[in-house]
């Protein structure tokens, strides 16, 4: 039995551009252990359209060098520099006791006490400090962003698809305009 989450892409990896003119490709892998990328068979853009199939890789500087089954000039894929790569979340290996992946909180209720939902959780995100919960509010319309910490988010629990974050008013009080 397949779940909603198995059928979600997502990001593992991001075109470089092209390597030389043989028909290789820069790819940067966003994985734990970045040479597990190449196990996952064909890599997807967004829309679930395979961008690359990879063949073999050898490390690069910051990246690695990639063979793909797909034959393109080195000018395609340097239009194709950006681009991000995906996989099936059903792809990718259980996560370890304790752990869980990032896009797996996506979706997840959001509770401060009680049993009322007061949010969800709409996206992870992170602008260069540490990773952001973004909420999306079940009052006002509007979402907030909380500090992805254990103070802040003390409880996740998947099997009931909650998480807890008891000072959730706190990061929902908006400024008053100058």
């Amino acid at each position: 039995m397949t779940s909603k989450t198995d059928n979600k892409l997502i990001v593992v990896g991001a075109l470089k551009g092209a390597h030389g003119v043989r028909g290789e490709v820069r790819v940067k892998s966003f994985t734990a252990d970045p040479e597990d990328l190449f196990t996952y068979g064909p890599l997807t853009d967004a829309d679930g359209r395979v961008v690359l199939t990879p063949l073999s890789a050898r490390p690069g500087n910051d990246h690695f060098i990639v063979a793909t089954r797909e034959q393109k000039q080195k000018e395609e894929w340097d239009a194709l520099k950006g681009t991000l790569l995906h996989v099936l979340r059903a792809e990718l290996p259980e996560a370890d006791d304790g752990e869980f992946y990032i896009e797996d909180l996506i979706g997840l209720e959001v509770f401060t006490t009680g049993d009322v939902a007061e949010g969800r959780v709409k996206s992870v995100q992170n602008f260069g400090a540490d990773d952001l919960l973004e909420v999306q509010l079940v009052t006002g319309g509007h979402s907030v962003f909380v500090p992805f910490t254990l103070l802040d988010v003390p409880e996740i629990d998947f099997a009931k698809r909650r998480v807890v974050i008891p000072e959730l008013a706190n990061w929902a009080e908006t400024e008053p305009d100058q």
